[in-house]
């Protein structure tokens, strides 16, 4: 039993119980041991029931399980008197007192067995008690369950090889339920002169629910079926009739999942073998079909039923279709329906293997144990990695190709020959496990190394290894060396949509494929176009959603390079639902604003009395009456500058306006005005139409003591064009220089 989420695997050996370090088992690291042995009275007891001491009066751990996450639970023969007990994981020791084990445990060690744990409920089928009687249980709790015996036998001298769990399809649309199949070889109840073997291969279906019947069939199957599993060489018509192992490998779901086993021949002298792979469809198919009835006045002593057959069918589980009629459980069940499946338990079709023959076949050996591994390759194919183990202590190695098995390698795993009784493979540890009777061997999944040229690298069709251009090695511990594109498209229904694939060679074709299914379609009434830029859905439909995969196909080689999730929509998806605030956050938003607006209207308080501060001052430089009236009282000059960015090409701030600046003077005794002191006589630089270059700067006295004084700066690059405003200004003061002027002048005036 491997435990990988603790990295531990149990061995079981006898009455002995090891735990181990499964990371490194070959160190031989013991983590643990439970003795659980048979007494000396209980030996004795065996011996006195004519058994053999020496291999049949030990415990023989015939199940160990995981019962819950804490504990274990486990039987043993316990010197031909079953017990169970339970086993603490974390401190690995018997916890509970032992239980009866009759019902849950063979007697002989020899006997074939198996079990299933299954919600804490126990599933085996054996050859129970002392006169070894073959039956499929369910032991615990209750309702327990069991075959029929009378009138018709269900299990004729049923040697059990193996069990399985076959979970419901998600997506059913009848409300289906698990199911759980059992695999053996019993006596053939088909024997006829024209069917000369004695003993078949069998898979039975119980259904996981089953309460069993009211009063008919209480206590025991109303689900049981069973049909025959047919591995043969159809080509010769040799049939391998004797199932000794079965590997069950789950899919996705029931459609997905397949089961792998390995025939022999009821023959001692003859060693072959042979490996046949069904599919749960295909069993499901052989159990919705007829059935076959018992008449001993016939020559063949079982024959196809074709009489009616009551509803609900016989042997079904419980679906929705039948919950909708009031049929909950099976103890609803009509009575005929229950009589007529104590008396046709078997099924009139037979299982035939994938491709109607075997994956392979061997001569002279004798295959014991097989275990299977689902691999994903560089080119993102899956690959079944196949372990089978020999009755002499080998182990090959094969790899499923295109529906064929190649042996990649074979090794031998013990120094003296020796049956194998186990294979468990752990894909965390990334080890295989093969146990025998006397010792267990931890392998590697993969030995790429092994492989030292290119050549033997690619043919040996390992799905684990690849050739690097070095050497070879395994893809597990390099990165890949692409990555493939996933990209998404919505579109409505009735639009086109154009898929892009870009090519990186121009050798390479294209080819799309959706949910693994090819297209083909050059034609607009495929609803498809393909081409060298892509794939383009025509008037797209809902049946067209789905993954669209372009491969580049070159020299027979798949290379995926982009893959494309389509979804067609019959209407605009709904907008996302708005999530309510919360009152606390609203409260929270609201503090947030009103602090925000707070310090707007302080910084823009701050701003307003700035600017009305900066105003203020300037008040009187820009008044021409204010700044009169003071200077009146004052006694003070006015000097009057003349600033245009017309005249001098220099811009100012003042834009070119007139501005008064309050000079000093002292008073004069005179109230007459002076004489105006004579102009100044122009420059000698003139323009060429005549203009002066310069301003004058004295004009006169205007008024009383006081002076106004106009003057042009930069003189040097005064502009010709204020020579017509020099002349003018002139003009008018020369006709003023004799006139009364008023007191108050206005600002005209000046």
């Amino acid at each position: 039993l491997h435990n990988a989420n603790r990295s531990r695997k149990l061995l079981c050996q006898e009455s002995i119980f090891t735990s181990l370090d499964s990371s490194r088992i070959l160190v031989n690291l013991v983590l643990g041991q439970i003795d659980w042995e048979a007494s000396d009275d209980q030996k004795q007891q065996c011996l006195n029931k004519g058994k053999d001491n020496k291999t049949e009066c030990y415990n023989h751990i015939r199940f160990l399980q995981r019962f819950n996450s804490t504990h274990l639970y486990t039987c043993g023969t316990h010197a031909f008197s079953p017990l169970c007990a339970y086993i603490d994981g974390r401190e690995f020791k018997i916890s509970s007192a032992f239980e009866e084990g009759r019902e849950k445990c063979p007697y002989d060690p020899t006997k074939g067995y198996t079990g299933l744990l299954i919600d804490q409920q126990m599933y085996t089928a054996s050859q129970y008690e002392f006169r070894s009687f073959p039956d499929i249980r369910r032991n615990s709790p209750n309702p327990t369950l069991r075959t029929e015996e009378a009138p018709t036998q269900w299990l004729q001298e049923a040697d059990f090889v193996g069990s399985a769990l076959v979970r419901k399809n998600v997506s059913s649309s009848v409300g289906d339920e698990d199911k759980i199949y059992f695999f053996f070889t019993e006596k053939s109840q088909e024997l006829s002169p024209y069917f000369s073997h004695s003993r078949v291969a069998r898979v039975a279906r119980v259904c996981k629910r089953d309460r069993g019947g009211l009063l008919t069939l209480q206590k025991k199957w109303t689900s049981f079926l069973k049909a025959r599993l047919v591995c043969s060489l159809p080509d010769y018509e040799f049939h391998f009739n004797v199932l000794r192992s079965v590997f069950f490998l789950e899919g996705s779901g029931p459609q997905d999942s397949v089961f792998y086993g390995i025939f022999g021949l009821e023959w001692k002298n003859v060693k072959a073998s042979a490996i046949c792979q069904y599919s749960v469809s295909d069993i499901q198919w052989a159990f919705d079909g007829p059935y076959m009835e018992s008449r001993e006045e016939s020559s063949s002593k079982w024959t196809q039923y074709t009489g009616k057959v009551p509803e609900p069918r016989p042997g079904s589980c419980i679906t929705d279709q039948l919950r909708a009629k009031g049929i909950n459980s099976s103890t609803n069940l009509p009575d005929d329906v229950l009589h007529f499946v104590r008396r046709h338990p078997l099924m009139y079709r037979q299982i035939l293997p994938q491709k109607q023959r075997p994956l392979l076949f061997r001569r002279n050996v004798d295959y014991t144990k097989i275990a299977v591994h689902r691999v994903t390759g560089l080119d993102d194919q899956i690959y079944h990695v196949l372990f089978i183990g020999t009755d002499e202590g080998w182990l090959q190695r094969a790899v499923k190709v295109d529906g064929q098995l190649h042996i990649i390698e074979e090794l031998q795993l013990f120094e003296k020959p020796q049956p194998v009784e186990s294979i468990i493979i752990s894909e965390k540890q990334m080890s295989v496990y093969v146990g025998s009777p006397t010792s267990v061997v931890q392998l590697p999944l993969s030995t790429c190394s092994r492989y030292s040229s290119c050549f033997d690298c690619v043919m040996a069709r390992d799905p684990f290894c690849a050739w690097d251009g070095l050497e070879c090695v395994e893809i597990t511990s390099h990165n890949r060396r692409y990555e493939l594109l996933h990209r998404s498209r919505s579109v409505m229904a009735g639009d086109d949509v154009l898929l892009q694939c870009e090519l990186s060679s121009n050798l390479a074709t294209p080819e799309w494929k959706l949910n693994g299914t090819e297209l083909r379609g050059y034609r607009t009434d495929s609803g498809y176009r393909i081409g060298t830029d892509g794939l383009l859905v025509i008037e797209a439909r809902p049946h067209q959603s789905g993954d669209y995969c372009c491969f580049a196909l070159e020299n027979g080689v798949h290379v995926p390079v982009v893959i494309y999730s389509l979804t067609v929509r019959q209407e605009l998806p709904a907008p996302p639902p708005v999530e309510p605030i919360r009152p606390h956050l609203t409260t929270a938003i609201y503090l947030s604003l009103i602090t925000i607006l707070g310090g707007l209207c302080f910084v823009l308080t701050v701003v307003l009395l700035y600017v009305g501060f900066c105003l203020q001052g300037r008040r009187g430089k820009y008044s021409l009456r204010a700044t009169a009236r003071t200077e009146r009282k004052r006694g003070a000059h006015l000097e009057l500058k003349t600033i245009s960015s017309h005249c001098n090409g220099k811009p100012d701030a003042h834009d070119g306006l007139l501005q008064i600046v309050p000079g000093e003077a002292t008073t004069s005794p005179n109230k007459e005005l002076p004489p105006a002191p004579p102009l100044p006589p122009p420059p000698e630089s003139e323009y060429v139409n005549g203009l002066s270059a310069t301003l004058p700067s004295v004009l006169r006295k205007m008024n009383g003591n006081s002076y106004v004084l106009l003057r042009q700066t930069d003189g040097d690059t005064t502009s010709p064009l204020c020579y017509s405003f020099t002349e003018e200004l002139n003009r008018i003061l020369e006709k003023r220089k004799h006139t009364q002027l008023c007191s108050k002048p206005d600002e005209s005036s000046v």
